[in-house]
């Protein structure tokens, strides 16, 4: 979508209105070079290191009761917590060496939770409202994750909720997860820690990411990748192998999945997305839940926190709310509200999602009208960040039914506190009355930062009701205890790496890296399709391959063209390497040549890269997205026979990579093995475009921005026509079976469902 200054669709006055409001915001926190608190505090940490094989270090003792009929798992650090009465053992949370009714298994989690509350003080309770990121020693000599330097949020903060970025092997994500426990064994109350992390089963441009290796998490294509794959109980097949991995770290809750519909190409995060399609992405979303989760919450579950509602995807010229040009959601289109971004949290709310992340951005009033209910007589929402938004979460609990708690984005009401960071008169607002309006809109615990004592003054000045913080505590509480967390929060580290390790569930997640390659085009070469090159068209081939692999620079470099330049060509000479050495290994049959002139075919792995981090949304196929040799990619194409593969995190534009190349291969975050099963034969193609591709910069400009390419609101010229003719639409896709023509052929490239008008039973006539 084009600018609002460029292309809004309102009056002057809203227009002036919006823009005005924006610029306000960017005076107030600047997007170029904010503190780097601002910065931890919305969740980027710049450095995750890289997974080590496990040997075993940070591994601590523990005595445990083992589970039985009538009796739970009992497992503690310290042996005089076991309380045995009756024959039965419980846990001896706060170490009185009695039976507190919130200790005791055998009572309703209620009746336990409400015991529990009524022992803590103010302090202990505004912890509990908190999350944040702790980042254990990444590599400790001595073992030690966890030390007294490193947990003050745990030990003085009263935090029991923590965010965890690092990418270590799950051996040692166990162990942490053990020392963190033990630490809070040993505090008063005997609270447990609720240890959480984004997504890290895929590679991932700006959060948690990893490799295929050993000892950590099954890798599995991106979620555009299983989008493309198309195969919705391949991916409930996912979330439960997840969940194993997840549940035997000692990970126990995920920041995820997005449910945001990708609507506007500009936009970063489309990576982290399932695409354009809203029951696509509600159906995914759903068995997502149900995985992690499983049918009912309980001792085995990895609760999910669904994001970003009321959905991120609506977007103004791609700009995220993480800063300040970014801080609105805009909806030119009547109804697109409710008729493409609420269905798949729909979705995820029937699966029972535990809780539901707020985006940072407000709703904008130069919308078109969305039917909800106004905010007031002459405006249709008020313009204040999703999490402080009281209408906002009254319609997600009351008119969309949902009953889990409400879980911040990291630093939303902090610094990114959009449209309550100043009062009319141009007035810092303080950051006690921003908790006061988050808490009260309905907002249950705060991400990022750690500052408790703002909800303490907030109560003691009357700001906000205790009831308010005992109702939000009530939740997390709740869902610690149905997790098991107050009777066994310790996990075996071995279990945890025979988890990661197991090779039936890695076969599976190769097969959907198998299913996730689209094949774009495919022409004829000496009178027959180029592909598959089978083991008799090998017999002729010499194969040049060559990779362009770009990089982002990360938030607030002063350099970020040198950094693109520098890291995208040692990234690049490090894929070679790999590649060359994965091909000689697995597909010996192929003979790899040193040169384009000694070759008769070429292969060539194109990887642009934008980050969300660095705010600037971009889609061309260039250096500014790390690819710094466009003419030489050209060039080749035009010398031989030349297989272009494109990996999609964003819908970038192909205008000069497409017409050049023999065939085109779309990939997201896919294993190059995987798509040379699909080059050689091995495997027939059967990944779809997961979204449109879109026909030019022009296009760009000009596309609506909060609807799917396939909604009859959206422009018509959006998606680009290759040079056989077909269109790149959404659900695109060839096969060898079906020779150059799409699964879809005569269809407008539409899902069935494209038509249908999504609305909730609930919405207005």
């Amino acid at each position: 979508m084009a600018s609002l200054s460029k292309q809004i669709r309102k009056s002057s006055k809203l227009r002036k209105k919006l823009l005005a409001t924006a610029l306000t915001l960017s005076l107030v926190a600047p997007v170029i070079g904010p503190q780097v608190g601002f910065a931890d505090d919305q969740g980027y940490t710049g450095e995750e290191g890289k997974a080590t094989p496990y040997v075993g270090r940070g591994a601590i003792t523990t005595f445990k009761v083992a589970k039985a009929e009538g009796q739970p798992e009992v497992e503690v650090a310290t042996q005089d917590r076991i309380l045995e009465i009756s024959g039965k053992y419980f846990r001896d949370a706060n170490g009185n060496r009695s039976l507190d009714g919130y200790e005791d298994w055998r009572k309703p989690v209620s009746e336990r939770v409400a015991d529990l509350i009524s022992k803590m003080t103010l302090e202990q309770k505004a912890g509990l409202m908190y999350i944040n990121t702790h980042t254990p020693a990444a590599d400790p000599a001595d073992g030690k994750f966890v030390t007294e330097a490193n947990a003050n949020i745990v030990i003085n903060k009263k935090l029991r909720h923590v965010i965890y970025r690092l990418s270590q092997n799950l051996g040692d994500v166990a162990n942490y997860n053990n020392q963190m426990q033990q630490l809070a064994e040993g505090l008063e109350l005997g609270i447990p820690v609720v240890i959480t992390s984004n997504p890290r089963n895929s590679a991932s441009t700006d959060y948690t990411n990893i490799t295929n290796t050993q000892d950590q998490h099954t890798f599995w294509p991106g979620t555009l990748g299983l989008a493309a794959a198309g195969d919705v109980e391949a991916v409930g097949e996912f979330a439960e192998i997840a969940r194993q991995e997840w549940r035997a770290a000692g990970i126990r809750k995920v920041y995820g999945y997005m449910a945001d519909v990708a609507t506007d190409p500009l936009w970063a995060r489309i990576e982290e997305t399932f695409g354009e399609d809203p029951k696509v992405v509600g159906n995914m979303n759903y068995e997502i839940v149900r995985g992690f989760q499983t049918e009912k919450l309980g001792t085995d579950s990895v609760a999910i926190t669904v994001k970003h509602f009321p959905g991120g995807g609506a977007r103004d010229d791609g700009q995220d709310p993480h800063f300040a040009n970014g801080s609105f959601n805009i909806y030119p289109t009547e109804g697109s509200l409710e008729k493409y971004h609420i269905p798949p949290f729909q979705k995820a709310i029937e699966a029972g999602v535990a809780s539901v992340m707020p985006y940072y951005a407000y709703p904008s009033n130069a919308s078109a009208d969305q039917g909800l209910e106004p905010y007031s007589e002459t405006e249709q929402f008020e313009e204040v960040g999703m999490t402080l938004n009281k209408g906002i979460i009254d319609y997600l609990r009351e008119g969309l039914g949902f009953k889990g708690y409400i879980n911040s984005d990291s630093g939303a009401v902090a610094g990114s506190a959009w449209g309550y960071l100043v009062d009319e008169d141009g007035n810092p607002i303080p950051n006690v009355q921003k908790v006061a309006k988050a808490l009260n809109a309905g907002t249950n615990i705060i991400s990022g930062g750690s500052t408790p004592e703002l909800v303490i003054q907030a109560v003691n000045e009357g700001l906000v009701d205790i009831s308010k913080v005992n109702e939000s505590i009530t939740y997390t509480l709740s869902e610690m205890m149905t997790l098991g967390l107050f009777e066994d929060p310790y996990v075996n580290p071995a279990e945890a790496i025979a988890a990661a390790n197991n090779e039936e569930h890695r076969a599976l997640a190769y097969e959907a890296h198998q299913k996730s390659v689209v094949l774009m085009r495919n022409d004829k070469t000496k009178g027959e399709k180029l592909l598959p090159l089978t083991e008799e068209k090998l017999e002729n081939v010499k194969l040049y391959v060559e990779g362009f692999i770009g990089v982002a620079p990360g938030r607030n470099n002063p350099n970020p063209q040198k950094t693109i330049n520098e890291e995208s060509a040692k990234q690049t000479a490090a894929f070679n390497a790999d590649l060359k050495k994965m091909l000689k290994e697995k597909f010996p049959n192929i003979t790899l040549v040193d040169s384009v002139d000694q070759a008769t075919h070429a292969y060539l792995y194109i990887k642009p890269t934008q980050s969300n981090w660095d705010n600037n949304p971009r889609i061309d196929v260039n250096e500014k997205t790390g690819i710094l040799e466009l003419d030489r990619i050209i060039e080749i194409q035009k010398a031989v026979p030349t297989i272009t593969a494109v990996n999609f995190t964003n819908q970038w534009l192909i205008n000069k990579l497409e017409p050049n190349a023999a065939a085109l291969i779309g990939t997201f975050g896919t294993l190059q093995e995987a798509v040379f099963d699909v080059i050689t034969g091995e495997f027939n193609p059967v990944g779809k475009l997961p979204f449109a591709i879109p026909a030019s910069a022009e296009a760009v400009e000009r596309e609506v921005g909060d609807v799917p390419s396939f909604a009859p609101e959206e422009y018509k010229h959006f998606t680009y026509k290759n040079k056989s003719g077909d269109k790149y639409e959404y659900g695109f896709g060839l096969s060898y079976n079906k020779g150059n023509v799409p699964a879809h052929a005569g269809e407008t490239g539409k899902p069935d469902h494209a038509d249908e008008t999504g609305v909730p039973a609930h919405a207005k006539k």
